[in-house]
């Protein structure tokens, strides 16, 4: 064991001191009610524990009434609260980890079903029995249709033939656009393809088309192997193999031609030899009976503890709200745990929104005195019908304390007002206590009546609506022992008030406005292209709202991707308007997916809006669903019912794609202990494993790996204080060689890509990192030939999806630029979050820091930033005659795309530490903590004065060395404009892609005017020659100022190397 100290309560712990032989002790319950105490081993497995129990408990009462040892096993509660039973008896106590050293020992559990609950309720997080202990219709509801969906997939995969269980479960990796560039990067015009064969040591070299299918390529290989062995008579059938790249969890099949695969496409890109293997069906065969075991099992389980459907109630008389010409009234009937302060007021603000659009007037409370407990019984009447709700219609509440202004220094320090937004009225300043959402119609599209309780959240948004908080969840606050309560009813106009679908008065509304009208001309044509073109973060007047509804048809001809503006300049608290847009949403073009995602944004609530940009978003490849993923989880936090379009279709094609599977079940894991969307996440999670069973074991390796990275880093920071790195590293080591370590993080599939075979560990290379939080560098040998070890590194502390929303807008940028002719060569290396602050990166491999490879260059730090050379000599070191040039253009171009990309995007704190090269010249930025403008300054200074970083020793570089290389730069800076005016033709997208992430909670990213800086960044609503103008004169800004950078990078520097 590591000679160091951990906490105490943790007796998992790797160094645990409690007991001296390494044991623990340990209390078990038996069935008959016996208790009994042990001092079992650690590291000892299930099944050895329950033989030294069974010994014990021969000498105890009531042995004789126990059954036989096997018809038992133990039962714990594990580190996450959940119930888990230990089926599984090879495992080891110290890897369970239960919460207390308490066993149960119980009943072995014959019904699968139950079996499979606990299984998924331990991958998860969140154990099933919180779901039924709710009792909420809704949840019952979305459950039992969640599973018809799941159950209906894991039964259609029932006799697949092993390729299509194939393409189901590891589907080809493509990119569809090939840049013009390959054609260089190609032997006399082919492809030189590397091919091993399974269980032999036969390798082959062919030259082949790059448009050669993998079928034709297995017979070449097939027919050499058999010339040279003298059996060139022996029929084999090329359709019987597969090839798989060597050393990964990827296969190259299909009728595609060959550089089409992203694998090889980037072997030719990066000028490696692809190594691919010929695997015969039959080891296909078998990993596929495996799987349908798993899959059979599964169909033939019992039904496990899921609420029985209610016998159908008999059909109540139900009213139209389209009936009821009521003003909208709710009763507020009091308030609990205000906890304001003993000489304020508290009054109660209510508003009814439909998105961010307020439908009416908001209405307040009067103001009442008291501390905690507030009683009103006051009627809140709204200026809107009831007919004129619309069905997405929210009710908001926030709850205020009202204090003189010269009380409130003193008094209100607890409250921390200046954080939030303030009223100052008639000498009196209003300091927000609480707020809680809650939907006017019911799941169902019932009006809510009854009394209602709503437990409020305390938190506040940097930004509300007439002091409301209109985005927020419409979830209540779980926490309810210490959260503020308001109680209201609702009125009851009907006994059970219905919305209809809007089909009939939205078909009469279309029939009466046949033919169509508001037939604009050429007159306004221009008007509406000019306000068509605006971004999303335009505001629209009165006049162009009224315009654009008028003229709605003109828009649906003309521009259909006007939708977006449409539906913003639409009355939503008008029942006509709202059925007639119903009718146009029917004749409605398809839009373009990227054109659809802004549907998903916040300011479009309506439910049949949300199932139309789903339509349109089901036109997606998996490479493109892959690439909007991110955002497409954040968006179901917007959605205020369970069951909806969106989450219906991302469990399909969840389902449909493995890799698009694992990337769901990841996104939503790692937010799954958030209170406001705990069920939601958690109920798809659960419908997930439902459907893709075998993908579990898969996923509860990794979760177990994870855990255990965890554990250890955890360890490190605890004695990182008390001794030396090298005694730290040493202790690291000891701990990746126990059996629990070396198990756990062996041979199980990358969460960052599910290709990436995660095999043996390299201990001796693994090691964590000097940073506050202490990041573990874990290293693996790379099964491929040759190839580079394999490194991720976890990240425990630090909230990673910062970097992973950047990360992904560099790879949409890259495909963009691709798209259009540029592949500037960027490097958007693996980045996830996987639980909270806690996820991996993908180490990249041959690559130094700009800070290492100018210290390595120079004797003195102060200098070694300006040391121009040091660059260009480091690149020189791995490159000689034709691959130096080849590294000048790898740097050229990923330079250009980097300047442009981190000038966009406003990516700050760039100094040589976050800046990296690799040995092939590819440039590449990492650590993405400031985006959006949000540059570091000391003293209200700003550090960072250039748009982007371009020092003189990079142009030393793009110039070869020579400083008169005019050309060379001059291609440069024509990549750099090219590359900023493809961008700029998609603004919208990137201003879409930023507005569906203001729900994740990132610190820089908060609100709409975080992501005017895109809009100004991107000279959205300029020319393009004044863009091109503007950008031209950041470029220079850059070259001119880049002395401050090397200022910059010289302190940091200096900083480095006293601290090592």
């Amino acid at each position: 064991m590591p000679p160091a100290v951990t906490d105490s309560l943790d007796i998992w712990a790797v160094d645990s001191q409690i007991g001296a032989d390494g044991s623990v002790s340990v209390d078990f319950l038996l069935p008959t009610g016996i208790y009994i105490n042990l001092d079992v081993p650690r590291d000892a497995t299930i099944s050895q524990i329950k033989q030294l129990l069974w010994k014990q408990a021969h000498s105890y009462p009531l042995f004789h009434l126990l059954m036989e040892i096997d018809s038992y096993m133990f039962s714990c509660v594990n580190q996450t609260a959940v119930h888990e039973e230990l089926e599984d008896e090879t495992r080891r106590l110290c890897d369970v980890r239960p919460f207390l050293p308490v066993l149960k020992l119980v009943t072995r559990n014959c019904d699968p079903g139950e079996k499979l609950d606990s299984k998924i309720g331990v991958l998860i997080g969140k154990g099933l029995h919180e779901f039924d202990a709710l009792q909420d219709p809704e949840v019952n509801d979305f459950r039992a249709k969640m599973r018809r969906i799941s159950e209906e997939k894991i039964q259609s995969l029932v006799g697949l033939s092993w390729m299509d269980w194939l393409k189901h479960t590891y589907p080809p990796e493509q990119e569809p656009v090939i840049p013009e560039s390959f054609q260089d990067k190609l032997y006399s015009g082919n492809l030189v393809v590397a091919v091993h064969f399974d269980n032999c040591q036969d390798v082959f070299s062919f030259q082949v088309s790059p448009n050669m299918n993998p079928i034709k390529l297995n017979e070449l290989a097939i027919r050499k192997r058999l010339t040279i062995h003298g059996k060139e008579d022996e029929e084999v059938d090329p359709a019987d193999y597969v090839l798989q790249v060597s050393g990964r969890l990827e296969y190259v099949f299909g009728d595609h031609p060959l550089i089409q695969f992203q694998y090889i496409r980037n072997c030719v890109m990066n000028r490696t030899l692809p190594q691919l293997t010929l695997v015969e069906c039959c080891t296909i065969k078998k990993m596929c009976e495996q799987e349908m075991i798993a899959i059979e099992a599964a169909i033939n389980r019992k039904s496990s503890n899921l609420p029985l459907p209610l016998p159908p109630k008999k059909t109540r008389a139900t009213t139209s709200v389209w009936d009821i010409s009521n003003p909208f009234k709710i009763i507020l009937l009091k308030g609990n745990k205000l906890n304001t302060e003993e000489n304020a007021k508290v009054h109660v603000r209510a508003g009814l929104f439909h998105g961010t659009e307020l439908l009416c007037k908001t209405t307040v409370s009067t103001e009442i005195s008291g501390r905690s407990d507030h009683v009103w019984n006051e009627v809140l009447e709204f200026e809107i019908n009831v007919c004129d709700l619309p069905r997405m219609a929210r009710l908001c509440f926030a709850v205020y304390a009202v204090m003189d202004k010269m009380k409130t220094k003193k008094s209100t320090k607890a409250m921390n007002p200046s954080k939030y937004q303030t009223i100052r009225k008639a000498g009196k300043v209003h300091y927000p206590v609480a707020w809680v959402n809650t939907m006017v119609f019911d799941y169902k599209g019932h009006l809510k009546n009854g009394e209602l309780v709503l437990h409020s959240w305390s938190s506040f948004p940097d930004e509300l609506e007439e002091m409301l908080n209109p985005m927020g969840t419409v979830q209540t606050n779980p926490y309810t022992e210490n959260a503020t309560a308001l109680h209201i009813r609702f009125q009851e106009y009907s006994k059970q008030a219905v919305m209809n679908a809007y089909v009939e008065i939205a078909v009469s509304s279309f029939l009466s406005t046949l033919p169509f009208p508001g037939r604009g001309g050429k007159k306004f044509y221009v008007v509406l292209k000019d306000i068509m073109e605006r971004d999303p973060l335009s505001q629209l007047c009165e006049n162009e709202m009224d315009l654009i509804w008028t003229l709605r048809y003109d828009c649906r001809e003309n521009f259909p991707q006007s939708l977006p503006k449409l539906l913003l300049s639409l009355k939503w608290n008008k029942l006509e308007d709202v059925a007639q847009l119903q009718a146009l949403l029917q004749i409605w073009p398809k839009l373009l997916p990227r054109e659809a995602l802004e549907l998903l944004d916040f300011n479009y609530p309506d439910q049949y809006v949300r199932e139309y940009a789903v339509g349109c978003l089901r036109q997606m490849s998996d490479e493109e669903l892959s690439q909007y993923l991110l955002q497409l989880v954040q968006v179901l936090k917007y959605e205020p019912f369970l069951d909806c379009a969106l989450s219906r279709f991302l469990l399909e094609r969840a389902l449909g794609n493995r890799r698009i599977g694992q990337m769901l079940f990841w996104h939503l894991r790692s937010e799954v202990h958030i209170p406001a969307v705990s069920v939601q996440f958690g109920l798809i999670l659960e419908a997930y494993c439902r459907g893709s069973v075998a993908h579990m074991k898969v996923l509860a390796k990794q979760v177990e790996a994870l855990n255990k990275m965890k554990t250890l880093n955890s360890l490190i920071k605890l004695n990182a204080m008390k001794q030396s790195k090298a005694k730290g590293k040493d202790a690291m080591h000891t701990c990746l060689k126990q059996n629990a370590y070396r198990e756990a993080l062996s041979d199980l599939q990358s969460p960052l890509n599910p290709s990436v075979i995660l095999s043996e560990l390299h201990v001796e290379k693994c090691r964590y990192m000097d940073s506050k939080m202490k990041p573990l560098w874990i290293v693996y040998n790379n099964k491929m030939f040759g190839g580079d070890l394999v490194g991720i590194i976890f990240k425990n502390g630090d909230d990673l999806r910062q970097d992973m929303l950047t990360l992904q807008i560099l790879r949409l940028m890259d495909v963009l630029w691709k798209e259009a002719g540029l592949d500037l060569r960027i490097l958007p290396y693996g980045c996830l979050a996987t639980g909270d602050h806690s996820g991996l990166i993908e180490a990249v491999s041959s690559s130094e820091t700009i800070a290492d490879i100018q210290l390595n260059s120079s004797n003195v730090a102060a200098a070694a930033a300006f040391n121009k050379d040091a660059l260009l000599n480091w690149l020189k070191e791995y490159n000689l005659g034709e691959d130096l040039d080849r590294a000048i253009e790898e740097f050229t171009l990923s330079c250009a795309g980097y300047c442009v990309a981190t000038y966009v995007l406003g990516i700050g704190d760039r100094h040589s530490d976050n800046i990296m090269v690799r040995k092939n010249g590819q440039l590449f930025h990492i650590d993405f903590g400031h985006i959006l403008g949000n540059f570091k300054s000391k003293f209200g200074i700003k550090r960072e004065r250039v748009p982007f970083i371009l020092t003189y020793d990079f142009i030393h570089v793009i110039q070869q060395g020579k400083t008169g290389n005019t050309e060379k730069f001059g291609r440069f800076r024509q990549y750099c404009e090219e590359a900023y005016l493809i961008l700029r033709k998609h603004g919208n997208l990137f201003i879409t892609l930023f507005a569906l992430m203001l729900t994740a909670g990132l610190p820089e990213l908060t609100s709409v005017k975080d992501i005017q800086y895109l809009k100004d960044s991107l000279a959205l609503g300029k020319s393009e020659e004044e863009a091109l103008k503007q950008f031209k004169q950041k470029f220079d800004e850059a070259l001119r100022e880049s002395w401050t950078t090397k200022v910059n990078w010289m302190a940091h520097t200096v900083r480095k190397d006293y601290r090592s």
